[in-house]
């Protein structure tokens, strides 16, 4: 994981805040993880939350009383963010935890009458901040999100990234931003809305067919972009971008504006367009909504996230052809480490930069789609555990490393994890690789009809766990962008429905990932991950069904598999997935790697 930061120097910051908060009138100080885009992962300029807490995680809000400093994470980071904390004055809070209150529940509770709850109105999504001025009303108190505090103590703050940008052309993004726009527009005037504000990074990079390099791994620009019937205005810092791209942007008709300017002219765009604006409160922070107090909002989702996640068939193809080069990188990977483990000294980290390497040599490289998690024995416990020079473990010939891994190629982005065998494991750990595999080969093979969600399948992957009263604390699988964030709704696996995940019915065209798994903590974790391609199946009198397509190949380790736990049906899936993994994979390898696959992939 990342480094420590001392306990004593979290302890300082937070009577720093305090005493800030002081100045201010402020009562309880909320800082979520976000930056003004509402991103997954944020670049480092954002990162308050870590300053303040300590904890790295790419999920969490601290929240900051005069008494108490909490944080607030999801299963995937307890492990983690228990170790990151340790020492200080924060506490953890188990999101989803029976008793644990929600952020919400909690400033509630502790916010006096009259009290002034404080935030960075920049950072805070427009949503959440409703909720806290609810919150605040009811106390007869107040709502302060002008400031944003932290800035003033995180005195040596990176600075906002403004990085260049490149075009996604035509062959690679199947669509021009000509064609999305007017269908963006279409879904505006079917909602009544004379104008939409996007704030989602993602969003404008896939609508403006332009790749940035403003996230670590995550290919896109700081930026905001405002639509009407008729005009189009993009907000960036767009000093470093080449008079190709500015070429570009005027042939679409989309005129390109200093980034911050936006505050100061969002309410006459808005007005000059009409009283209605589209947005999505989930996305826009609350300093913007304040720009547009006096405008109609229709609060939805923007449309271009459903119609990013429906790749077309450009896409499609594409991405077909770089899980085939990431599949190479990967299988060449396992090999590398079955065939050296014990002969050559290796750790969490070298393996990792072995396989970087591996896929750098591959046709269309641009990037990792994140930092590999290459976890060994009871570090692969902790879900999105990192290795740094300061705290990793050497690999030994014996149990199992979790490598959890992916790329960004001109033609796609990969998302995959192989659980891999480096020497002896317990009849504990091959029967728990053994029902996570059962899990993962029922969801790749199932057929549903039309109109099922991902909702209704997370089941059938967390049967075989469940029948023993296990599970794990995660979603099973998340939709994945396209040369965008690896992350990507609204389509996913997960049982648990919310607000900011509701159910998604799954489209032909969305690309989920297929990744139950089982975590011991203090001994083992265990993750299979492909990605897979909704596509049509047969048409019956009840109906079109859909079914998944594997874009995935790489061997799954057999020397984990307990072949008495799997029933026929899932040996013949098995073994036919790796039938596909050595047709596929190895016209590219050498004799020595061929034949070590052709054993790898044998029928079970």
């Amino acid at each position: 994981m990342s480094k420590k930061t001392d306990p004593e120097i979290i302890n300082q910051r937070i009577a720093a805040l305090r005493a800030l908060m002081k100045q201010n009138g402020i009562d309880i100080y909320v800082i979520p993880t976000s930056d003004d885009h509402a991103s997954e992962y944020v670049g480092e300029h954002f990162k308050s939350r870590a300053f303040m807490t300590g904890f790295t995680g790419s999920a969490g809000t601290a929240v900051i009383t005069m008494e108490e400093a909490g944080v607030w994470t999801d299963g995937r980071y307890f492990v983690q963010a228990a170790a990151q904390i340790a020492g200080s004055e924060v506490q953890l809070f188990r999101m989803a935890e029976p008793g644990v209150p929600k952020v919400s529940e909690y400033v509630e509770d502790k916010l006096c009458q009259q009290g002034t709850i404080g935030f960075d109105g920049s950072c805070m999504v427009a949503e959440d901040a409703e909720r806290f001025c609810a919150i605040a009303e009811k106390k007869h108190g107040h709502v302060k999100m002008e400031e944003d505090l932290v800035a003033q103590i995180w005195t040596d703050r990176p600075s906002l990234p403004k990085e260049p940008v490149f075009l996604l052309r035509a062959h690679y993004a199947g669509e021009s931003t000509a064609d999305k726009l007017a269908r963006i527009r279409q879904e505006m005037a079917k909602k009544g809305a004379d104008s939409h504000l996007i704030g989602s990074m993602y969003d404008i990079a896939w609508i403006t067919n332009l790749r940035g390099n403003d996230i670590s791994h995550v290919p896109v620009f700081m930026s905001y972009l405002f639509l009407s019937q008729t005009k189009a205005v993009l907000y960036a810092f767009y000093e470093n971008w080449t008079q190709e791209v500015m070429d570009y942007l005027a042939a679409q008709q989309i005129e390109v504006r200093p980034y911050d300017a936006i505050y100061t002219q969002l309410a006459d765009l808005a007005a000059e367009a009409g009283t209605t604006i589209l947005l999505s409160k989930a996305v826009i922070n609350a300093r913007l909504m304040a720009c547009i107090a006096n405008c109609e909002v229709i609060n939805a989702h923007d449309p271009s996230e459903l119609m990013r996640a429906i790749k077309n068939d450009t896409e499609v193809a594409n991405t077909i052809e770089a899980h085939i080069r990431d599949g190479v990188a990967v299988t060449r990977f396992i090999y590398y480490l079955k065939t050296n483990i014990g002969q050559e000294p290796m750790d969490e980290i070298s393996a990792a930069d072995v396989l970087q390497k591996l896929r750098e040599e591959q046709p269309d490289y641009l990037d990792l789609s994140f930092d590999t998690i290459c976890a060994y024995g009871a570090n692969a416990a902790m879900m999105h555990y990192s290795a740094t020079p300061e705290d990793y473990a050497e690999l030994a010939p014996e149990g199992m490393l979790l490598v959890d891994s992916g790329g960004h190629y001109l033609g796609g982005t990969t998302d995959i994890t192989r659980t891999i065998v480096l020497g002896p494991v317990s009849d504990e750990m091959r029967q728990m690789y053994t029902l996570v595999l059962k899990g993962h080969l029922r969801l790749a093979n199932a057929r549903f009809p039309q109109g099922v969600s991902g909702t209704n399948l997370d089941a059938i992957a967390r049967e075989p766990l469940w029948a023993l009263g296990l599970d794990y604390r995660c979603g099973t699988g998340h939709g994945v962008g396209h040369i965008l964030n690896v992350h990507e709704g609204p389509n996913a696996f997960r049982w648990r429905m919310t607000d900011m995940f509701p159910a998604q019915e799954l489209i032909p065209g969305m690309i989920t990932t297929n990744e139950p798994g089982f975590y011991q903590e203090g001994a083992y974790g265990i993750r299979i991950e492909n990605e897979l391609l909704c596509v049509e199946g047969p048409k019956t009198e009840y109906g079109q069904y859909l079914q998944f397509q594997n874009l995935t190949y790489a061997p799954i380790d057999l020397d984990a598999v307990e072949p008495s736990m799997l029933t026929e049906q899932e040996m013949t899936w098995l073994n036919d997935y790796h039938q596909q993994v050595f047709d596929t994979i190895s016209p590219y390898l050498n004799d020595k790697e061929k034949e070590w696959l052709k054993y790898e992939t044998r029928a079970i």
